[in-house]
């Protein structure tokens, strides 16, 4: 196996035996890396946050599907009043506009989100999801009622 070993200036490699036909018996001992001597830097306290409107996806307590819940200390992080209209945007590219409403029973780093918007935004109980303030929604001027394929005869 010591055939295949070779010493240069970064430490001991191993080499093609054509390229280096003779061994040097007496430099057996590899060198110390001098990366992993290097003295570390001391830690900068804690780390900051990812980003504050990231939040975990837990289930609401009412079944309106335009409604979500936060906390009123992540309201006021966010600069969100009661009533806005918040983009939640999901797994897949998925968003969706929802009204934001405030919860005191809900920590600050949760949402609660109904059924039908989590399917919309295509997550689950315990995902992740990233909430934005959402300027003024028009209303909608038409609506297409379209029946399934499968109902038709």
């Amino acid at each position: 196996w010591l055939k295949n070993i070779c010493f240069s200036s970064l430490g001991w490699r191993n080499v093609n035996y054509h390229q280096s036909p003779f061994i040097c018996l007496a430099r057996l001992i590899p060198m110390a890396d001098p990366v992993a001597n290097a003295p570390v830097a001391p830690a900068k306290g804690p780390k900051k946050k990812r980003s504050p409107n990231r939040l975990v996806v837990e289930e609401a307590l009412n079944d309106d599907n335009s409604v979500i819940s936060l906390s009123q200390a992540k309201m006021e992080e966010l600069n969100l009043f009661r009533g806005d209209n918040v983009l939640l945007k999901g797994k897949k590219r998925k968003d969706t506009v929802c009204i934001v409403l405030a919860d005191d029973n809900l920590d600050d780093s949760k949402i609660r989100l109904n059924k039908v918007v989590r399917k919309n935004l295509r997550c689950r109980l315990g995902d992740i999801i990233s909430v934005h303030a959402c300027g003024d929604v028009q209303y909608g001027k038409r609506v297409h009622v379209i029946p399934l394929h499968d109902t038709l005869e």
